[in-house]
């Protein structure tokens, strides 16, 4: 029997790229070696593949709609 150990993963940085194209990350796959970051166009169009491999998928691309309610001090 083999039991996954789901690991916290950190929240993506601005510094994260698409393994595939080299845009900002918005999707992490974690697989058993290692894990791959993705924009959100190519996180959308591999998913149905790596949903088959993968251990977890975090998908933050609903980050990219948010609007913050109030705009800082310093942006007004």
């Amino acid at each position: 029997m083999t039991t996954a150990v789901l690991t916290e993963t950190e929240p993506l940085k601005a510094s994260d790229r698409c393994d595939r194209c080299g845009a900002a990350a918005y999707v992490r796959v974690v697989l058993g070696g290692g894990e791959l970051l993705f924009c959100a166009h190519h996180g959308k169009k591999y998913n149905e593949g790596l949903a088959k491999v993968a251990i977890e998928i975090h998908d933050y691309s609903d980050q990219l709609n948010e609007v913050p309610k109030v705009a800082a001090d310093d942006e007004r």
